[in-house]
């Protein structure tokens, strides 16, 4: 199937431009960015113009910041294109709530992807958590925000997410593995004083089973990046590491088993698989837990001014 990348920046060169080039079920037919573009692939500085130009194109795929991400996805289904968006899908939960209705509506796929969630050990951490009672989790993840997020001031302004850049996808993760619901209880929000978002944070959850769910999201980590998830239940420890890469139980690393040679591997590789079967089966899948969760922070988190962040 035909596909256009729009917005090409570091996300779209370091993973969905390989994960397409890779794939069997798809070709990049179009490229859309006032800067970027990809070798070998018409560019176009115009959405609309692509769109009207290219009816052979069928699917979208948005790495737009989260601002301007409605107005491009509303378009693409009003001219009857599949729409596949980068994490988080939007800059509000309405928004989302509006492009699915609309989907829905013409009868189009849309695709709300967290990649996070198809880290290599995330599947077996959620099969091992089944049936377990857990006791408490703890999310750490903490990273260097001018090394892996270099110049883009859009993410420290409304809608940017600060934090909740990195931190969204650890909470998709947990939205994926535990078998109950949970939902935010309190939380703490570090705004440095010449920034809108926050550079730190910290969340309580609640469980419906009273374990203990917290995390610690920073963006100042230097040295050693950490994107950790520890699981205490009834049953032993379970630890998620690397981004959900790794996994250990009771302190001995899991390695991963049982997995088909001919599956695809790779986070994106999975979401573009995926997005190729809704849009053959004709499918939505729309989970908005992890943004939810991002929605109450701010809801409920009280705000406490940092030093100013200089890059």
């Amino acid at each position: 199937m035909h596909i256009a990348l729009v917005g090409i920046g570091k996300i779209a060169i370091d993973q969905h431009v390989p994960a397409l080039t890779a794939s069997p079920d798809w070709e990049l037919s179009a490229t859309v960015s006032r800067a970027g573009s990809v070798d070998g692939i018409p560019v176009f500085t115009d959405f609309a113009q692509m769109l009207e130009e290219r009816p052979d194109i069928r699917v979208v795929s948005l790495c737009l910041p989260p601002i301007p991400r409605f107005d491009y996805a509303a378009m693409a289904i009003q001219a009857g294109r599949h729409v596949m968006l980068e994490k988080p899908p939007g800059a509000t939960l309405s928004e989302c709530h509006t492009l699915e209705a609309m989907a829905r509506a013409k009868r189009l796929s849309l695709y709300a992807t967290w990649h996070s969630r198809e880290a290599e050990m995330v599947a077996p951490a959620k099969a091992w958590l089944k049936g377990k009672t857990l006791r408490k989790l703890h999310i750490n993840w903490k990273e260097d925000v001018r090394r892996w997020h270099p110049g883009q001031d859009w993410i420290w302004e409304p809608g940017g997410l600060g934090v909740f850049d990195p931190g969204i996808n650890a909470l998709s993760i947990v939205t994926e593995i535990l078998p109950d619901p949970i939902h935010l209880m309190t939380a703490t929000l570090e705004v440095p004083e010449n920034k809108q978002a926050p550079i730190a944070a910290k969340l309580d959850f609640f469980h419906p089973h009273g374990a203990g769910v917290t995390a610690d999201f920073d963006w100042r980590q230097e040295g050693e990046q950490t994107w950790c998830i520890d699981a205490e239940t009834d049953q032993g420890v379970l630890r998620l590491w690397n981004g959900g890469a790794r996994m250990a139980i009771d302190g001995i690393e899991v390695k991963p088993s049982g997995r088909d040679v001919s599956e695809i591997s790779g986070e994106y590789p999975r979401l573009y698989q995926k997005m190729a079967r809704l849009v053959e089966s004709g499918n939505v899948d729309v989970d908005l837990s992890p943004m939810r969760h991002v929605a109450d922070a701010f809801t409920l988190g009280r705000r406490e001014t940092v030093a100013p962040f200089i890059e």
